[in-house]
């Protein structure tokens, strides 16, 4: 099913059950969110036929799942998840976690997601 495209533009943002989102750029090919994950909060288990993302931590600490893989990150590390990866980032901290995540592709829609699991009931 496919629904009417999502563009971004700098200032848009967004306020989810983990936390929230905002848009600080935007360009030809690339939108890069400031996103803040609430304490013990996770994001759905999904991944994006479109795009990819880079996710530069910048404070608190992720439990970020790639594919198979389980990460801890710190401030400072990154992660690459391309196209198709399942994947989702959880804080386990007691602090928010921050990180901005820059999203690469030719098609850049919020509704390019495919969820596989989802604490909100958001499948």
């Amino acid at each position: 099913m496919h629904t009417e495209q999502v563009t971004y533009k700098v200032g848009d943002s967004d306020t989810r059950p983990w936390g929230s989102w905002k848009v600080i750029a935007a360009g030809e090919g690339y939108i890069c969110k400031e996103i803040c994950v609430m304490p013990q909060q996770r994001l759905s288990l999904q991944s994006h036929e479109h795009r990819n993302e880079h996710w530069i931590m910048m404070s608190g600490q992720a439990e970020v799942t790639l594919g198979d893989d389980l990460l801890k990150l710190a401030p400072e590390e990154t992660v690459y998840i391309p196209k198709g990866t399942k994947h989702r980032i959880a804080n386990p901290g007691t602090e928010p976690l921050t990180f901005v995540e820059i999203q690469t592709g030719e098609v850049l829609d919020e509704n390019d997601i495919q969820r596989f699991m989802d604490e909100y009931g958001r499948m």
